[in-house]
């Protein structure tokens, strides 16, 4: 306790640094998982995808952050293990932000897209392990989250795969292409805006109406979402009446007016994804200094439920969007450019099917890694063309930085833990 009384400030302010460092390393390699289909299929500039990113990545990390945020501040470790030595807890969430951010860094540096949740993970399950014994670590916490790597990507895929397959069949594959997609595209405008409202309803907002004394119904919310499906459909489709046929583009290629039309589309779905992303991941930044900072201003209680102040949630949207305005860009380009060709039909529905799980992930606190879901959402738009369609190499190589990052953030947070705890006694 007389370490927490005394030091208090100073880790608190540790805690800060390196939160924000960590949530740096999130924008700037998982910005990839938002934007990098985006840019890939030439729909958006790189500039116009970080614009986007930085309003809709803020937003979901700061309003429908939340929940996610408790599961892995309270998932991982069990809290009553430490509650005679609260000091270690937060010499090990220190070093799991500062071990995490390290390998994100490096990742970035090397242009590897590897995933934030499996790093920061990673480091809790090191220094908890080695550093206070293996039953601090709740297992069946840890294994229902490495099933969720699994799940999320098969989820993504497949969602993904059926979303292209009704394009193929509504769009592509029928007489009239464009006069198709002009027909069908406020369809999926009508889907991409419902989800999003969903989400901000039943989770960003569900704070702000409780403090008004505001209660809805699920049906409530369920109705307001399908009327602002409706504001999107409509602002969508005047969008298109815009587009008109270029007979010249139809002689060179059959489908590049269709593919005028889902570029509109892809605005939308960037900012879903990028709302979702930010909702998601911004867990992964400010779990740990919520952990700390619960342990600080109580003097010393481990608590099994702390308030997440406002604060945390707006300094980790802050590092977010620094890092993918910064250096975003590389693992931008492996992503939406390397695993396979993308053009903004193919764009579109990755990028609707991973917004969809990652938001269904964050409405029922399940930490998955959005860089999984992604590539798994990109392998469905690829299988869907054919398994020639996919870079087989490239695959390997981003499944092999995979494996790598979880022991990489064990390690480091081994090391960094014990550096704290000689540091500070």
């Amino acid at each position: 306790m007389d370490i927490i009384a005394n030091y208090g400030t100073i880790l608190l302010t540790l805690a800060c640094v390196f939160g924000f460092f960590m949530a740096w390393g999130v924008g700037a390699n998982d910005v990839a998982n938002a934007m990098g289909t985006s840019v890939g299929s030439k729909a958006l500039t790189v500039k116009q995808a970080i614009m986007i990113a930085i309003v809709f990545e803020f937003a979901g990390a700061y309003l429908a952050g939340g929940e996610v945020t408790s599961t892995i501040r309270k998932g991982i470790i069990d809290p009553a293990i430490l509650t005679g030595s609260p000091e270690l807890l937060v010499y090990g969430m220190l070093a799991a932000l500062l071990a995490a951010g390290t390998w994100l860094f490096i990742a970035s540096m090397m242009g590897w897209p590897v995933s934030t949740t499996h790093s920061i993970v990673g480091a809790i399950v090191g220094f908890a392990a080695a550093g206070i014994g293996v039953d601090a670590v709740n297992w069946g916490k840890v294994g229902h989250v490495v099933a969720s790597w699994v799940v999320s990507p098969v989820l993504a895929g497949t969602i993904s795969f059926a979303l292209f397959k009704s394009v193929q069949r509504l769009i592509l594959d029928t007489k009239d292409p464009f006069g198709n997609a002009k027909r069908y595209v406020p369809v999926y405008m009508f889907f991409v805006g419902f989800m999003i409202a969903m989400v901000t309803m039943i989770k960003g907002l569900k704070h702000v109406f409780k403090d008004m004394g505001i209660s809805l119904s699920f049906a409530q919310d369920v109705g307001i979402a399908a009327i602002a499906g409706v504001v999107v459909a409509c602002i969508g489709a005047i969008l298109l009446s815009k587009i008109k046929r270029d007979e010249n583009a139809s002689n060179q290629n059959r489908f590049e007016n269709v593919e005028r039309v889902f570029a509109v589309l892809m605005i939308f779905t960037a900012c879903a994804m990028a709302f979702a992303h930010g909702s998601n991941d911004v867990a992964n930044a400010v779990g740990p200094i919520a952990a700390i900072w619960g342990v600080i201003s109580s003097g010393g209680a481990v608590l099994s439920k702390t308030a997440m102040p406002s604060w945390i949630l707006l300094l980790g949207g802050a590092g977010i969007v620094v890092g993918l305005a910064t250096y975003g860009f590389k693992v931008m380009a492996t992503i939406g450019k390397k695993i396979t060709e993308l053009t903004p039909s193919r764009g579109f529905a990755a990028e609707l099917a991973a917004a969809t799980t990652v938001v269904l992930a964050s409405a029922t606190g399940l930490p998955i890694s959005t860089t999984h879901t992604l590539v798994g959402a990109v392998l469905g738009v690829g299988l869907a063309r054919g398994i020639g369609a996919l870079n087989l190499r490239v695959i390997s190589s981003i499944f092999m930085s995979w494996i790598i990052t979880l022991p990489a953030g064990a390690g480091l947070s081994i090391v960094f833990f014990f550096m704290f705890k000689g540091m500070f006694g």
